[in-house]
């Protein structure tokens, strides 16, 4: 800039432009991050029934459109608002959003909120009624994610005060959103069929790997929003950094995940596999900026292969949940919060600290609102509901219309390409 780098007018402008790529860098996160709710979408609906594919598509909808209005009217005030009460939530100007200089900081904070919410949209996939799922998926933006990012997001939160270190939400919003699964699934108890007189699991598998497959791509492309955006700012940020730790955790847990699942079942299971990836990336999220790259490996693949044990267990305990979504997120986000003690920038005691702050505050209030929405509403359709299907029964139309349609109007003569007359 010459003699002028140093005058007034030069200073502003370059700080004018740091701040103008540091706020759309800061969009372009949000908006990939947002763009999980896609992947979310297909993972849920690919790992479970054709007959439920509407109703999670309606509900994964719904969880960022009821949630993000959740967050601009308390969600964001109660996180980051005017004052902290005792470190615990935050209260003042927040509240019902409204402050122009701040909208990129709200836009990336509603949609890491949305993604607690959605995860536990699978946990409790094909028997819910859709009316409750609307009532509590505004607790979880609305009070009880809010309270615990300002715990640790907020640099008057206690854990922040504590030294609890939590980068990105292995913790926050992954384990946070499977205790909140997990607490769901306990209320509203397994699909028909799910367990045999015998007390046995048994499969009800989903209906296309594919759909399963390409949500996961889509998550792991959005994971670079989620964990390299919470740099907050591009300039003097090593942004590339998370984004390495990223690809080297998802590698390592889908190894880990398919060699886990190979030994036990003698096949290399796909939706294993596809889930290992999903808990690498959970279990780096909280140490990505700080954990190194050979370690992020290692962090990755055990998260894959607890995540294998987690399922099987869970499974065993007579705990259906459908697409993995209490392992995946919420006992590899423990090993996620957990693996920044050990290998990261925080202390395993505080770490263990916050872990087990944010797992009680979660399933208290969770199991809370589950229960009382039991009581309101009924949390449950009727069995004839569920067997037909929630797209019929909750929303009155079909997934698949065309094979329905096949099997209301097929008679056996129609299956005869030339005709009973012979033309």
């Amino acid at each position: 800039f010459g003699p002028l780098a140093g005058s007034a007018s030069a200073q502003t402008d370059i700080g004018d432009v740091v701040t103008a790529v540091d706020e759309v860098w800061l969009i372009i996160a949000a908006a990939m991050v947002m763009f999980m709710q896609a992947g979310f979408t297909l993972v849920e609906a690919g790992f479970t029934r054709a007959k439920n594919a509407g109703n999670i598509i309606i509900k994964n909808f719904m969880d960022f459109s009821v949630g993000g209005l959740m967050y601009w009217a308390v969600g964001f005030g109660l996180a980051y608002g005017g004052s902290s009460v005792g470190g615990f939530f935050a209260f003042g100007d927040g509240f019902f959003f409204n402050d122009a200089s701040r909208g990129s900081e709200w836009l990336f904070q509603v949609v890491f909120a949305a993604t607690a919410a959605t995860i536990v949209s699978g946990a409790v996939a094909g028997r819910v009624k859709f009316v409750s799922y609307l009532i509590y998926t505004p607790f979880i933006t609305g009070l009880i994610y809010p309270v615990v990012s300002h715990w640790v997001w907020d640099s008057r939160g206690w854990l922040s005060e504590l030294g609890y270190s939590d980068f990105a939400g292995s913790g926050v919003v992954h384990m946070l959103g499977g205790v909140a699964a997990f607490a769901g699934v306990l209320v509203i108890g397994p699909r028909i069929g799910k367990y045999g007189d015998d007390g046995k699991p048994r499969a009800i598998p989903g209906h296309s790997l594919t759909l399963g497959a390409l949500g996961v791509m889509i998550l792991w492309f959005g994971w670079y929003g989620f964990n390299a955006g919470s740099t907050l700012a591009a300039v003097g940020q090593d942004v590339a950094y998370p984004a390495v730790t990223t690809t080297l955790a998802a590698c390592g847990g889908a190894m880990g995940a398919m060699i886990a699942a190979w030994a036990i079942t003698g096949k290399p299971d796909v939706g294993f596999t596809l889930n290992g990836l999903l808990a690498g990336l959970v279990g780096i999220t909280a140490g990505t900026a700080s954990i190194g790259f050979s370690a992020s490996i290692l962090v990755g693949a055990i998260a894959g292969v607890i995540m294998v044990f987690s399922v099987i267990g869970l499974e065993r305990a007579g705990l259906d949940d459908p697409v993995g979504a209490i392992s995946v997120h919420g006992t590899a986000g423990l090993w996620g919060v957990l693996a920044v003690g050990i290998f990261g920038d925080g202390t395993l005691v505080n770490q263990a600290i916050g872990a087990g702050a944010i797992i009680v505050w979660t399933f208290v209030t969770s199991f809370a609102v589950f229960l009382l929405v039991d009581k309101l509403v009924g949390i449950r359709v009727s069995a004839e509901e569920e067997l037909s299907g929630l797209d019929r029964s909750e929303h009155g139309a079909d997934s698949y219309p065309e094979f329905v349609f096949q099997e209301l109007v097929a008679e056996p003569r129609d299956l005869d390409p030339v005709g009973s007359n012979g033309h």
